[in-house]
């Protein structure tokens, strides 16, 4: 196989993961929802503890544990997942918090900032060389932020705190040699010690222990938690962090749609201004990678 073949197929298989991924991610606030008479900080560490130990049988099973040594025996690697490990684990904590508190819409803004988030990072972590219509775009997105900053008289934390450890958490994970499998492994665990002393200080065992239906939602937090980020993780190392800002849309669609038909929750018509210019710097920005993709041979 050739190498121009080979980088199709690699570029196929990151798509397939990203999609899987992010269009995940886009119906999860149905999940959580579910969980509505439960804290977010208990969320969070039951994600952390039902993620870490349902990677354990999977690790015995693919023979991982020499490159899981490997990982955590290299200070720079290890560093590098316990701060991409903090930041999605910070990631998920506003996340909950705000579809727990009815700001699954606010959410979906600062998804859909993530893109440029990256593009932004690509340029200065990564010596990146933009094109007018990258520069157009974040600039056309950055006025649909003003108006949000207009509209309520305050900067949208939350979203642009989505958008920042995202993008961030995705930069660091790319950089990182570790393939995405022992990736997860090493940032669950080392976020483990956090989340059990948190769990064992709550009172009468928390929610797990007050009820059987609440133990069973919280259980399936693994799962919940550890199919798309390997997904993604999958993506990022198969994918330019540009092309992978791209399939960021699916989720914050989906959240969008989710938020409005199924949450009903409240939409001023001013934020059309908001979310029109950010559809259009998105637009700008898928226009300038399929300029790109032509006029490669």
């Amino acid at each position: 196989m050739d190498d121009a073949a080979e980088a199709a197929r690699t570029a196929l298989a990151g798509s397939i993961f990203a999609i899987l991924a992010y269009g995940f991610w886009g119906v999860a606030p149905l999940y959580f929802r579910a969980l509505d008479d439960v804290g977010a900080f208990e969320i969070v560490a039951h994600r952390v503890l039902w993620t870490a130990l349902l990677l354990l049988p999977i690790l015995a099973f693919t023979q991982s544990f020499g490159r899981l040594k490997a990982a955590l025996t290299t200070p720079k690697v290890a560093l590098t997942l316990l701060i991409s490990g903090t930041l999605i684990g910070a990631n998920w904590l506003i996340f909950i918090l705000a579809i727990l508190d009815a700001r699954v819409l606010e959410a979906s803004l600062g998804y859909f900032i993530n893109p440029l988030v990256s593009l932004a990072l690509g340029i200065v972590v990564l010596k990146e060389r933009p094109t007018p219509l990258q520069f157009l775009a974040m600039g056309v997105a950055g006025l649909g932020v003003l108006n949000e900053v207009v509209r309520f008289g305050a900067v949208p934390w939350l979203g642009l705190a989505l958008a920042g450890s995202f993008a961030i958490y995705g930069l660091l994970r790319k950089q990182v040699a570790v393939d995405a499998f022992v990736g997860l492994t090493v940032e669950s665990w080392l976020l483990l010690p956090v989340a059990g002393l948190f769990l064992l200080s709550l009172p009468a065992g928390g929610a797990f222990l007050r009820s059987g239906e609440s133990a069973a939602w919280l259980m399936l937090a693994g799962p919940v938690t550890m199919f798309p980020l390997l997904c993604f993780a999958a993506a990022a190392t198969r994918l330019a962090l540009g092309t992978l800002g791209f399939f960021q849309y699916l989720a914050p669609s989906l959240q969008f749609l989710l938020a409005i038909w199924v949450f009903q929750e409240p939409f001023d018509p001013a934020q059309w201004w908001t979310f029109g210019l950010i559809w259009l710097g998105l637009a700008l920005f898928s226009l300038n990678m399929i300029l790109r993709r032509r006029r490669l041979p």
